[in-house]
């Protein structure tokens, strides 16, 4: 019943209504990424005469958060390559770290030594700091 009713009332939650209709009529399964983000195309690749390419889009997995997506993914998205992550057959570099999504505003978010919201205390001042006073 709560997957139902966020369906029918949410928009920012996985997916309406409409889109899994859309989707049912209309994509096709491209494939799916490390957060279980599926993406789609319409089917056989056809080209919509309006826009002239073809239609892609992503259904995430939970909370709709662009910064979920790969930059692999993002590229096929956005008609910058035209394969699709998982027919590649691409190995990353030794030095390329992990997608992670944008963490700003939850509790993993990166907090420099000396913000208020970082753990600890905040380093004293080394004296190149002089208060101001009225006095002069």
């Amino acid at each position: 019943m709560k997957s139902f009713l966020l369906k029918l009332f949410t928009w920012w939650n996985s997916q309406t209504f409409g889109t899994q209709f859309w989707t049912w009529m209309y994509g096709e399964k491209v494939g799916e990424d490390e957060f279980g983000n599926q993406y789609y195309r319409t089917k056989g690749g056809k080209i919509d005469p309006t826009l002239l390419f073809e239609r892609r889009w992503v259904i995430y997995n939970g909370y709709a958060e662009a910064s979920t997506v790969p930059p692999s993914w993002h590229g096929w998205l956005h008609h910058t390559v035209d394969t699709p992550p998982t027919e590649e057959d691409y190995k990353p570099r030794a030095w390329q770290k992990p997608h992670r999504p944008n963490l700003t505003g939850t509790p993993g978010a990166y907090r420099p030594p000396g913000s208020t919201l970082a753990q600890g205390r905040r380093p004293k001042a080394t004296g190149d700091y002089k208060a101001w006073s009225p006095e002069g």
